[in-house]
């Protein structure tokens, strides 16, 4: 893939993501939940797009931000607990609650190809068991401090509206093992699935850095 066409592809993502989360901000359900639920994905794409030229991710890896960062716009215009889809789901196979949190963090496994990139392209380990063992920990770790920012978010607010709707446990007193086990779950098979993948595209970004490199030092 030409670097003139994955730059595009990567502004077509940009301004996918864009679209939605000015959508997302009309009318939500509430604004301080939809602060709430934003703004991890908001600082993460800030990050990503002021290190864009110095560090410039796969395209498979920004395909998986923007996935993510949607589906977080999605669920904080409505919460988490009352996504229409999600509700149709429920009624019409009588289920006992909204799965869109557990289907979001199902897809948070997609961010195990980010870290595996960012630990193959800044650390020595570069394939085997312990690629896979050291990316999943991380994509574990990251589930369970969100878990964690969700309980210290409840105690500040003393367990008012906003806080329950950003926990959004619908009564479940086991929600935050279910969340991180979906997500560990999800990180397993997008390692098993797309790493090949992901592979291939990491030698095309190493080709590309070698080419600069080689066409800095002639000048």
């Amino acid at each position: 893939m030409g670097r003139d066409k994955s730059t595009l592809i990567h502004l077509i993502l940009l301004l996918l993501v864009t679209a939605v989360f000015i959508w997302s901000v009309i009318k939500p359900e509430g604004y301080l939940i939809w602060t709430m639920e934003v703004l991890p994905a908001v600082v993460f794409l800030i990050y990503v797009m002021a290190t864009y030229n110095k560090f410039r991710l796969t395209t498979l890896s920004y395909f998986v931000i923007a996935v993510l960062s949607i589906t977080m716009f999605i669920g904080a215009h409505y919460t988490y607990t009352k996504v229409p889809l999600f509700n149709w789901i429920k009624d019409h196979y009588d289920l006992n609650r909204n799965h869109y949190d557990r289907f979001g963090h199902f897809l948070k496994g997609l961010f195990a190809i980010v870290i595996r990139e960012i630990v193959i392209r800044k650390t020595p380990l570069t394939k085997g068991p312990w690629l896979f063992a050291v990316t999943l920990s991380f994509a574990l770790a990251i589930g369970a401090l969100y878990e964690i920012i969700e309980w210290i978010a409840a105690i500040i607010s003393k367990g008012g509206k906003a806080s329950k709707e950003f926990l959004g446990t619908q009564g479940d007193i086991w929600d935050a093992q279910w969340d991180m086990s979906l997500t560990l779950i999800g990180s397993i098979l997008v390692l098993l699935t797309l790493s090949k993948l992901h592979d291939k595209l990491l030698r095309i970004v190493k080709n590309r850095e070698e080419n600069k490199k080689k066409g800095s030092e002639k000048r």
